[in-house]
Formats: C-alpha cells, structure tokens, sequence
C-alpha cells in the first residue's frame, strides 16, 4: 500500500526517525504495567515500538487514509484501531474503566485540547507522554516567574509531574514542521483534592492570564469587583505569573469566600 500524504488541515508531520521514535515509544515504560493509548499514530512510526511491550494497545486516528495504512500494516491491532476523533471520545469505557497511559506524537493544531481532555480524564491517565510544539512542552513545564508559565502550566501542574525530556529537531519529519518539537512526560502527582472549589479555581487561572500583563487587581476584576475589601491585599499587586499552584489554590479559597459574603 502506497504511503500516506500527510495533510495540514490535520496537523500532520509524519515523523521519520525511527531512533527518535522508539525514544518516545520507551517514555511509557514509567508506568509499565499499564495499556497503552497511541493518538494520531499515522503510519505506525511509533506503533511498531509500542506493540512489543507486551501491554494491551489502542490507537485512534481520525484520518481515513491513515486508518487504512494502519490495518494493512498492523493487522495484529485488529479492532483496537478506532477510527474517531479524540477530542469527541468517552475515554471511560475504552479498557474496561482500567487506567492506562496515553501517547502520541501529536497533532500539534490540537495538543492544547488534548491536555484539556486528559485533565478532564485525570483519574484514569496517571501517566502521559509524547512529542508536541517546543513552545507548548516549554509553557506546560514552566515554573513561575517564567514568561511561558501560563494556564496549560498551572492546570497540568496542579495534577501532574511535569518533565521536559528531549527536543526534536525539524529535519526528522514529513513535511518539516517550521518549529521545533519537544517530547514530554506527565506523570500523577499525589493530589487527591485541590482544596478549593475546582470550577473556580480554572475560572480565575483562565480569566487572570488572559490579561497576563495586568496585576490581578485588575484581571480578576470580571469574578471579583474591584471594590470588594479582598482587593486591597497586597497579592493582587502580582500578576498571574508570579503565582504558584498553591498560591493559585489560596486565592481560590479567599475569593470564594469573598463571594459569598457580598
């Protein structure tokens, strides 16, 4: 069967480099005893190392070339190749309710959405890994203070162990794509409960680094008036990025608290 065109309304680079690919096929084995989700496997790049560990795999892919190649190829995938959209999926049912880690090398036009996605599945995902845009695995792994801390960066990092592990360089795709790409590893941290009200706690996250360069006085000031006696306290003279998770977390409590009394 002839090779797959990748297409760009997809986001596809097909990787080419089979060192680097069996590299990030080897990220999962943090969690060993696991099943395996492959998104975007595309022609198998990563497939073929993945299958060998001897653990349960899935792979879903959304283009219909793609899934063709693959059953051609990997017969021995049989049924575990679903043809559907990620973003779309119920993940719950998909090994019996069993956790499993998830890998890709991932569409890079949604790999945004699919950390979304896995946060909201965060239960289930206590391990996740794979190659995504430098500037996204940058802004997922950084610390405070940093200019790319932002709100991939505090809701991953509230759940999750965040590692940078390699860079991946243009030349090793197809078609080279004009950044340069990253592979990264999320693993379970051990909290259980945040300590606040969760819905709230993204709310403020998204709505004050929306206007990053404003301090939180001002950012905040679409959940919280600017009149409100809370306001006054000197940490709404920060902006957003000088915030910690947990920093995050205590404002959450102390603005819902404020609410609550207006």
């Amino acid at each position: 069967m002839k090779l797959v065109k990748p297409k760009k309304f997809l986001g596809q680079h097909f990787l080419k480099d089979l060192q680097v690919a069996k590299d990030i096929a080897d990220t999962v084995d943090t969690c060993p005893d696991l099943p395996i989700l492959e998104v975007g496997p595309g022609m198998g790049v990563l497939t073929q190392f993945l299958i060998p560990k001897g653990r349960p795999v899935k792979v879903v892919e959304l283009d219909f070339e793609s899934v063709a190649y693959l059953r051609e190829n990997f017969a021995e995938l049989g049924d575990n190749i679903i043809e559907q959209d990620f973003l779309k999926m119920d993940l719950s049912a998909l090994f019996n309710g069993n956790p499993f880690v998830l890998t890709g090398n991932y569409p890079y036009n949604i790999s945004s959405q699919i950390f979304f996605k896995m946060l909201d599945y965060k239960d289930l995902i206590p391990c996740s890994t794979g190659m995504i845009q430098k500037e996204v695995a940058e802004r997922i792994a950084a610390c405070p203070g940093n200019k790319t801390y932002g709100i991939l960066s505090v809701l991953i990092q509230a759940w999750y162990k965040v590692e940078y592990l390699f860079t991946v360089h243009e030349h090793v795709f197809n078609p080279p794509p004009k950044v340069k790409s990253a592979v990264i590893r999320m693993t379970r941290n051990e909290t259980k409960e945040l300590g606040c009200n969760e819905k709230l706690f993204k709310q403020i996250v998204k709505t004050t680094f929306n206007q990053r360069r404003k301090t939180l006085r001002n950012s905040i000031s679409p959940i919280l008036e600017k009149g409100n006696p809370l306001s006054a306290d000197p940490i709404f003279n920060k902006r957003p990025e000088q915030l910690s998770v947990e920093d995050f977390i205590e404002l959450t409590n102390r603005v819902e608290q404020a609410l609550a009394t207006e």
